[in-house]
């Protein structure tokens, strides 16, 4: 059929007309149309999970049940229907508990379940809280201590261990330091003197730190000696009004870095074939050096050296033990998430829950797997002169220790076995329960007071 103009303009008036009537029947069109869109709508929301013990700071005692509350709240448009399950395992990755409970939680619902553990033996235990829902999976980690005060290790410390160390203290004190003190007045601030410290130590290597020091001071000012953490660079501390504080780079740390050749090696795994020439050997003579700095100079600054405190985190908190059980002229320690502590147990359980990252511990376990020679064995004979927890009953001072444990770095239970083996008559732990190598910063205004207690300041 052969069609017209007009024939044509009418037959799209006439499908115009259709589309128009089509798009104002809408109303019966979109339920279809939307199906797909509102099932996405459904299947979109959030969870709110909260994990909260039932003991302060996740610490329970070995008579009492373990318990947590967890409350959750959904956002989801839709019923969640699936299963709600928490496994219990020891620091190193042994199942000790496991249980679970179907869970329904409504549209834009919530739940409240309750958890229970039986009772433990010491330790640090590692908590994962599984929900497995219609549109939702997530696993929330915790740890929580039980009696951690009641944790037991072996130490091994070799028969020659305080003579190695009085023999490295010896060499050390040869060594002229040949000080260099040079005012930074680019750093200087009407409030803060900086002062740029070099110094010479073990094998002869220049080493450097900051000094600084209030403009308005007492006539003898009390110190705050801060060690390094592993490969942190130390700047000159602008926080403090009444302390002197001396941050010090040891070989290979910051303005010290030219003052050791890593040959592209980590720097933990430095001459670790010969325990004489080892890198820490050198690192913890540093720090002692740092201590002579203060005490050399402390008539030209006016440093009163019956209060000198040390300070240090991760590594810098093995250091701060080390120099502490090592040297007397220092007064306090507060260290936190000290690492290496219990390095057998730390190499252990760095094995079996393997970290996120390549922490220092995760690099020595790693040296022992792809050298075959060199086994763990021997790394631990090498180590037993340079652990913590060997250093520990040698500390008579006031310690603080701060932790965190979620730590992979430090175990939390590594660091209960060295605190446990301190010297001291007086020794305080923090725990940030849900921080791991880190603490909570309400810790620095707490670890403020604590010094000044301790010091005996005004």
């Amino acid at each position: 059929m052969k069609l017209t103009i007009p024939s044509i303009l009418l037959l799209v008036a006439i499908n115009l007309t259709y589309v128009v009537s089509y798009a104002q029947q809408g109303k019966q069109a979109k339920p279809e149309i939307n199906k797909p869109e509102q099932k996405e709508d459904e299947e979109e929301g959030e969870m709110f999970i909260d994990v909260k013990a039932g003991a302060k700071s996740s610490i329970f005692e070995t008579s009492s049940t373990i318990d947590y509350k967890v409350n959750i709240r959904s956002t989801y448009r839709s019923k969640q229907e699936g299963k709600f399950s928490y496994l219990v395992t020891t620091d190193d990755g042994k199942k000790v508990y496991e249980y679970s409970l179907p869970l329904k939680i409504g549209r834009s619902g919530s739940r409240s379940v309750s958890v229970s553990i039986p009772a433990r033996a010491p330790g640090f235990y590692r908590l994962s809280v599984q929900l497995n829902l219609t549109a939702y999976d997530d696993t929330i980690r915790k740890v929580f201590g039980v009696s951690p005060q009641k944790i037991v290790t072996k130490r091994f410390k070799p028969t020659d261990f305080d003579a190695f160390w009085q023999k490295s203290k010896t060499a050390l004190h040869a060594v002229d330091p040949q000080y260099k003190i040079t005012e930074d007045k680019r750093q200087s601030t009407k409030d803060i003197k900086v002062y740029l410290v070099e110094m010479h130590s073990w094998g002869n290597a220049l080493i450097r730190g900051w000094l600084t020091i209030p403009v308005n001071r007492p006539k003898r000012l009390p110190v705050r000696y801060r060690v390094p953490g592993y490969l942190v660079a130390m700047t000159p501390s602008f926080t403090e009004d009444d302390f002197a504080v001396f941050q010090i780079n040891v070989r290979g740390n910051g303005n010290s870095k030219d003052a050791i050749d890593t040959r592209g090696q980590q720097y933990n795994l430095i001459n670790i074939n010969d325990r004489d020439n080892y890198v820490y050997r050198a690192v913890y003579m540093d720090c002692l050096r740092g201590v002579d700095f203060i005490c050399d100079n402390a008539k030209q600054f006016g440093l009163d050296t019956t209060r000198i405190s040390i300070d240090g985190g991760s590594q810098g908190g093995a250091l701060a033990v080390v120099v502490a059980a090592l040297d007397k002229r220092i007064k306090a320690v507060t260290t936190e998430v000290p690492l290496y502590s219990d390095l057998r147990d730390a190499s252990r359980i760095t094995q079996m829950v393997p970290p996120k990252g390549q922490t220092p511990v995760w690099l020595l376990n790693n040296y022992v797997n792809t050298h075959k020679v060199f086994t763990y064995e021997r790394l631990y004979k090498l180590w037993d002169y340079f652990d913590p927890i060997n250093f520990a009953p040698m500390v008579k001072v006031p310690v603080l220790m701060g932790i965190g444990l979620l730590d992979d770095l430090c175990p939390p239970s590594c660091s209960l076995a060295m605190y446990n083996q301190l010297g001291s008559e007086s020794k305080e732990l923090w725990i940030s329960a849900d921080k791991a190598h880190e603490v909570d910063p309400i810790y620095y205004r707490f670890q403020y007071v604590w010094l000044r207690e301790n010091l005996l300041l005004p």
